[in-house]
Order: structure tokens, then sequence, then C-alpha cells
């Protein structure tokens, strides 16, 4: 089997308003979650309850990536003025 080489580079990621789609995610899921909950005999009687711990899981998932992305932009943020300083001196980007 011959090894797979690329024809074309990879195209850059899109980057938008992350955070804001995570933080939107996590509230949607949440909400899932309490509007479920006066249900709950519903569910525990279908045995349907992994909807609604789904719902809890889709949004304590959602606060850890909420979490992970303002850390993430905030790197990005100070990447990018660490290489405008630099452009600024005149030195190499590194």
């Amino acid at each position: 089997m011959a090894k797979w080489t690329p024809t074309h580079e990879a195209p850059e990621p899109l980057e938008g308003p992350v955070v804001a789609t995570i933080t939107g995610g996590t509230i949607l899921w949440f909400a899932m979650f309490v509007v479920q909950l006066p249900f709950y005999g519903w569910f525990a009687d279908r045995e349907l309850l992994w909807w609604l711990w789904t719902c809890a899981a889709g949004g304590g998932l959602g606060l850890i990536g909420i979490w992970y992305v303002r850390g993430r932009d905030a790197a990005l943020k100070r990447h990018a003025a660490e290489e405008a300083a630099r452009a600024e001196r005149g030195e190499q980007p590194g």
C-alpha cells in the first residue's frame, strides 16, 4: 500500500466567536436539563432517564469547554501581541 502524500497544503482553521458559541451551547444543554427535570417521573417510568442525564453531562462538559476556550483565546491574543511587539522592534518572528 502506497503512502498517501497531500497534493496541497491544508487551509487555515476557521476562527470565529468560539467563546460565545461554547457558552451558548452550554446554556442550551442546561436549559434542556431544567425543562426536562419536572418530568423526571415520566422519564423514569419509561426508562429514559439517560435523556435527562445526557443534558446534565452536556452542560457540565460545556463548563469545562468554556474554561478551555477562554484560556485558548487569551493565549492567542497574547501571542498576537507579542508578535506585533517583535515586528515593531524589527525582530524576526519566532
